[in-house]
């Protein structure tokens, strides 16, 4: 069980750190309540004990887990030719799940994309946001504060995007 201290994430919403437990009165019951900072939205929740697996609350990931998600980032996939539609939705569905593998699948597969022609409105906001996610959890594993987080997520995905641009020149001559 969590307790107060923990740094915790939230799916969809990202890193946070349990400020408390309390229990309150809920239709003549008691329930109990883990009040959650959620730094990257400046947003606090609270969220009934009974719900956390329901809601896939876990703790933040440690820095061998960074790794392998990182790791993800640099993997070489095809991109999804499919209609844009399927892949939005694909997309709007790993990051509703929260399991950060899957968030750095969507950050790949996007930036990877939008690398060979810009991305529509919606698939950028996608990027965003599983961005946003993605960096306030390695925030914590890094070290470091979400400005120079953002920028060594950047940098990495340009030297990614980079590195692949090469490749594919060098395949084509």
């Amino acid at each position: 069980m969590f307790k107060v201290g923990d740094r915790i994430v939230y799916p969809q919403h990202g890193a946070g750190l349990i400020d408390g437990i309390e229990t309150r009165t809920v239709l003549g019951e008691q329930v109990e309540y883990l009040t959650i900072r959620i730094f990257s939205d400046n947003l606090v929740v609270r969220i009934p004990v009974n719900r956390v697996e329901e809601l896939g609350l876990r703790r933040v990931m440690d820095r061998k887990g960074a790794n392998a998600v990182l790791a993800v980032l640099a993997e070489d996939v095809t991109v999804d030719t499919g209609s844009w539609s399927r892949r939005f939705r694909t997309n709007k569905d790993k990051i509703r799940a929260g399991d950060v593998r899957e968030i750095a699948e969507v950050i790949r597969d996007l930036a990877m994309r939008d690398s060979e022609r810009p991305l529509s409105s919606g698939e950028r906001q996608l990027l965003a946001q599983a961005k946003r996610i993605l960096s306030s959890e390695l925030r914590w594993v890094l070290e470091k504060d979400e400005d120079q987080t953002n920028e060594h997520l950047d940098r990495l995905l340009a030297d990614l995007a980079a590195a692949r641009a090469e490749a594919r020149a060098a395949r084509s001559q």
